[in-house]
């Protein structure tokens, strides 16, 4: 049986706002890789909404809220981000 191929998502985000978040300088490399790593998860599982199936470029977005305590780590915020971001762009299953 041949399997299809997987499609190819290349996703640019030319800039991030986050207002209100205080993140120092040397916790951002953590937050950056943590939406890496989440985006990735969520879009290998879920995929793209059929609207972002074709070549498009969206020129901002809205993203849902996040929910952060004072204990909240770089990652969980990295986390977060990446799932508020999923939430405008991804397949909900």
């Amino acid at each position: 049986m041949k399997r299809e191929a997987e499609p190819n998502i290349h996703l640019y985000v030319d800039r991030l706002i986050l207002n209100g978040l205080a993140v120092e300088r040397t916790q951002a490399s953590h937050v950056t890789m943590a939406i890496e790593a989440e985006l990735t998860r969520l879009l290998i599982e879920n995929g793209l909404m059929t609207s972002m199936q074709t070549d498009i470029a969206v020129p901002s977005m809205r993203a849902n809220s996040i929910q952060l305590t004072s204990d909240t780590s770089p990652g969980q915020i990295g986390t977060q981000i990446a799932q508020a971001i999923f939430s405008g762009i991804g397949n909900k299953r």
